[in-house]
């Protein structure tokens, strides 16, 4: 592919990506305005992707799709977020959800449901809003407490002495 073009990643290394796979952000994303664009990077067999800012090769947001937090998320967008991703078809959208994964206790991982990101999958034009759903937190913890014991107990086990 003649217009293919490379960026060489912190987390990932060299990526090739074509003009199709960028996310144009046109007022950034908060705590990253001056960043408007980037691309989907990560292993397509797991469900956490990274979206990579193309501004800056050290910055990667681990987001994943809000069905793998939570099957009944349904985010009420404010309308005028509709009009800045020039659509009103629920159906030209995809959302993302941006996580954090504590380095040292995964296990604690949070979701911030409160402000998905809104791509028009048409124009690749993207958004992260504040949802109008006030019962949706900024940082939902996505494991249940049995399970984030068991990952701790497990790392703890195979860790050793870290």
């Amino acid at each position: 592919m003649s217009d293919s073009k490379f960026i060489n990643t912190e987390r990932f290394g060299e990526i090739s990506y074509t003009p199709e796979d960028v996310l144009f952000f046109p007022r950034g994303i908060p705590a990253f305005e001056g960043k408007h664009e980037w691309i989907l990077a990560g292993n397509d067999e797991n469900a956490i992707k990274w979206l990579q800012s193309l501004d800056d090769e050290k910055l990667a947001l681990p987001v994943t799709s809000p069905d793998a937090i939570q099957s009944d998320y349904n985010a009420r967008i404010p309308e005028d977020e509709l009009k800045l991703l020039d659509t009103k078809d629920s159906s030209e959208l995809a959302l993302l959800i941006v996580v954090t994964i504590p380095e040292f206790s995964p296990w604690n991982m949070t979701a911030n449901l409160r402000a998905p990101i809104l791509i028009n999958i048409k124009t690749h034009k993207a958004v992260q809003v504040i949802a109008l759903n006030e019962e949706y937190p900024v940082r939902h913890i996505v494991f249940s407490e049995d399970v984030r014991e068991k990952m701790k107990n497990s790392a703890d086990t195979n860790g050793g002495e870290n």
